[in-house]
């Protein structure tokens, strides 16, 4: 219970809280809260580039501060060949199958053919957690691979 809370507090946190601002957000001091003025869902690109073995994705998804509920995160990876080893990106059910990398009741979002060209897109259409990881070679690329990542979207309108 305390690493959910631990991960929901991290993942809402507001990323321009700064030393010694201890502002409520109450009356003419409006502190760290305010509109945001991204009013149009956005995609993201899920790690700035391409989905592949060995970039810290949870890394990237913490730093990833202006997720947004309806945002679209676009995967993108080479389909499988010669040179290429195959990816895949799955949904897990909660927490302890994404810490355990089990996908015994993960619902693949999307096929080793699927991240080629513009790549595929999934939207978050609801503020709930969302665990991603890649489900390939027995679940390997997502425990040494650091190939998985989770999202809990803000609300738009404020952050």
């Amino acid at each position: 219970m305390l690493l959910i809370a631990s991960m929901v507090a991290v993942c809402t946190a507001n990323k321009d809280w700064k030393h010694g601002n201890y502002s409520t957000g109450w009356g003419s001091n409006h502190g760290p809260y305010h509109l945001n003025s991204t009013n149009e869902p956005n995609k993201i690109v899920v790690g700035g580039s391409d989905w592949h073995y060995g970039f810290n994705y949870a890394d990237w998804s913490l730093k990833s501060s202006s997720i947004y509920v309806q945002d679209t995160l676009v995967f993108k990876y080479d389909p499988p060949n010669d040179t290429t080893r195959p990816h895949s990106v799955y949904l897990l059910p909660n927490l302890w199958s994404f810490i355990n990398c089990d996908f015994s009741q993960a619902r693949m979002v999307g096929s080793p053919t699927q991240g080629g060209g513009d790549g595929f897109e999934f939207v978050l259409k609801s503020w709930q957690p969302y665990f991603f990881a890649c489900g390939e070679h027995d679940g390997a690329h997502c425990k040494d691979g650091m190939m998985r990542f989770f999202v809990l979207p803000k609300i738009r309108g404020w952050h």
